[in-house]
């Protein structure tokens, strides 16, 4: 049996994503690796930091000599750390955002980056870039910040009055771009709303797993 780590940073995603990973790629043994500091450090700095960067490294060496076959990191705001990480490990890492950013790409030109956490917008936009040069496309991207609502969630445990927030923001940028991008995969919450909207937008978890799924099996056929 192949196995996957996800490294999750806050146990507000855990039970959405392993569901998904049962669902998606039931052949697979999961197992999870908690650290809440690093999305508290993240949020305190407002981005990635060095000692960030060398913790979340050190955490993908850890999994991969643990025998694991791929890692998936469940938050979008760790991009540079697992950049960093994946040239110190021979597995696949998938970020919960490649899967999204791609299809974000190949659906329209000006792609709305809508986020709960400040941290999230700038690695969240970076992979979008990378993705559209990759795919030899010119983008616009105009990012959107519920300041608060990620607290609201967390801490205050209301998923009601982060959703309504959320909503709020996605209101305002359906009128300047062809799809949106939930940057956090804690967004997902939304998905019930999202009809409420007049143009697409796209959630990382399922997307994500998806891609994990086709990088496992992509690697073991080669």
């Amino acid at each position: 049996m192949k196995k996957i780590v996800i490294l999750q940073t806050s146990m507000v995603s855990f039970d959405t994503f392993n569901p998904l990973f049962r669902e998606i790629i039931p052949e697979a043994q999961i197992s999870n690796l908690v650290d809440e500091d690093l999305l508290d450090t993240l949020n305190r700095n407002r981005g990635i930091t060095p000692s960030i960067i060398k913790r979340l490294s050190e955490y993908c060496v850890a999994a991969e000599a643990a025998g694991a076959d791929l890692i998936f990191s469940q938050c979008s705001s760790t991009r540079e750390g697992i950049e960093c990480a994946r040239k110190m490990t021979k597995i696949p890492i998938v970020m919960v955002d490649d899967g999204m950013t791609e299809k974000a790409v190949e659906m329209g030109t000006r792609i709305g980056v809508a986020a709960t956490a400040a941290a999230t917008l700038k690695p969240t936009a970076a992979a979008l870039a990378q993705v559209a040069q990759r795919m030899g496309k010119a983008i616009e991207i105009k990012t959107y910040l519920a300041d608060g609502a990620l607290d609201v969630l967390m801490k205050e445990k209301n998923r009601e009055k982060h959703d309504r927030l959320v909503l709020d923001l996605l209101k305002q940028a359906e009128k300047e771009n062809d799809v949106i991008v939930l940057a956090q995969g804690s967004m997902v919450t939304l998905e019930p709303y999202l009809s409420e909207i007049a143009i697409p937008v796209l959630t990382s978890p399922r997307i994500g797993v998806e891609k994990a799924r086709r990088v496992l099996f992509d690697k073991l056929a080669a």
